[in-house]
């Protein structure tokens, strides 16, 4: 296929794009035929007799007769070997800031190349890009994105970082297994923004070739898990415990859904766990809902549940704990726990001020964690 402006083509071809994307979307491949998929021998499953499988990759264990998909869509049996269908298929890229993602102690103030495949292993009803990830490959038009050609867009625009986001990266896990061998090689770091939804082994897997995970934690009970997300949150919580216990950065998002995930007691236990689990030191971002997909009917979240929830966190021993979707509150800094000072001043996506010296407080040289060059 040959090399041509993309951009010329993107308006009605279905492609999600940012804000910023113009400049970004010049020399890549055309769009590729949304039939036309990819047939990459999948990891993390067993052959079974009679060409069934066994997927391992997620709690799931999706198990396929020939010609069947998993849950999620993107993955096939074909006569008894699985395989990806979007590898290299991305239906989502943009140039974002680091803190879109969100990341605040990781890399402030630069920005990542993101991308995605269409598809998910989990169906929430609050999903915010349901466009992409609950959809079958061939609804959504794609561009071929391999990874070296990942690596090379993320050098051009000088983007230190590649960021697995959008819609589930655990579902495109080759393709991102790889792009992060490739951009690795070549400097570049890799965040993954995933529900966690992931098994161990895969998981491990993947944190040898990453930098920085945020794992959105939809909810505290099994209950809302099984009801709203269609998932469990047992796996997440041991997902989240092996990442907490290796040397890959984690953050947590938990988005406030007024009346069905916003009771104090389920956060003050929620940042209790993560205090033993995870530590004092990991970031929790509490998000704002804004009613979207399946659950339209419901408000915004106020401003004063998502700083009680905060208040609770804090007061529960956490240290760094945000408040997002809510552009120029005080909550988007990062305060240093010893003198109290700002240390990173932060106005919606943007870092206005940052005070951080060699990872310490400039004010009183207190360590703040986090990966900063």
């Amino acid at each position: 296929m040959k090399r041509r402006t993309f951009f010329q083509t993107a308006a009605g071809a279905g492609l999600a794009l940012g804000t910023n994307a113009a400049p970004l979307l010049t020399h890549l491949d055309a769009f590729s035929d949304p039939g036309r998929l990819s047939h990459v021998e999948a990891r993390h499953y067993v052959k079974l007799p009679d060409r069934e499988i066994e997927c391992r990759l997620c709690p799931r264990n999706c198990r396929l007769g020939d010609k069947e998909r998993g849950y999620c869509g993107v993955r096939e049996n074909v006569g008894g070997v699985y395989h990806t269908l979007v590898y290299a298929k991305v239906c989502a890229l943009n140039n974002d800031p680091i803190e879109k993602k969100p990341f605040f102690h990781f890399l402030p103030g630069t920005s990542a190349l993101s991308l995605a495949t269409a598809g998910c292993n989990v169906n929430c009803k609050f999903c915010q890009n349901w466009e992409i990830s609950q959809v079958r490959p061939e609804q959504v038009r794609n561009i071929d994105l391999p990874p070296r050609d990942a690596a090379d867009l993320a050098l051009r625009h000088r983007s230190p970082s590649i960021a697995y986001t959008y819609s589930e990266p655990v579902v495109f896990f080759e393709y991102m297994m790889d792009t992060a061998a490739v951009s690795r090689s070549r400097g570049l770091r890799n965040v993954v923004v995933t529900g966690g939804y992931i098994n161990p082994e895969p998981l491990a897997e993947l944190l040898r070739a990453v930098d920085a995970v945020k794992v959105d934690l939809k909810g505290f009970n099994e209950k809302f898990y099984a009801e709203y997300v269609r998932g469990r949150l047992g796996p997440v919580l041991e997902a989240i415990k092996l990442i907490a216990r290796s040397r890959t950065w984690l953050e947590i998002v938990y988005l406030v859904i007024p009346g069905l995930n916003d009771d104090r007691d389920e956060i003050r236990r929620m940042s209790r766990w993560l205090v033993r689990e995870a530590g004092p030191d990991v970031p929790l971002h509490f998000s704002r809902f804004h009613p979207m997909y399946l659950m339209k009917n419901l408000p915004s979240t106020p401003l004063s549940t998502l700083e009680s929830a905060r208040s609770v966190a804090l007061s529960e021993g956490l240290r760094y704990v945000y408040i997002g979707n809510v552009p120029g509150h005080e909550a988007e800094n990062t305060v240093c726990p010893s003198c109290g000072r700002v240390v990173i001043r932060r106005v919606g996506f943007q870092v206005k001020d940052n005070e951080l010296q060699s990872g310490r407080c400039r004010f009183c040289r207190h360590p703040i964690p986090g990966v900063w060059t």
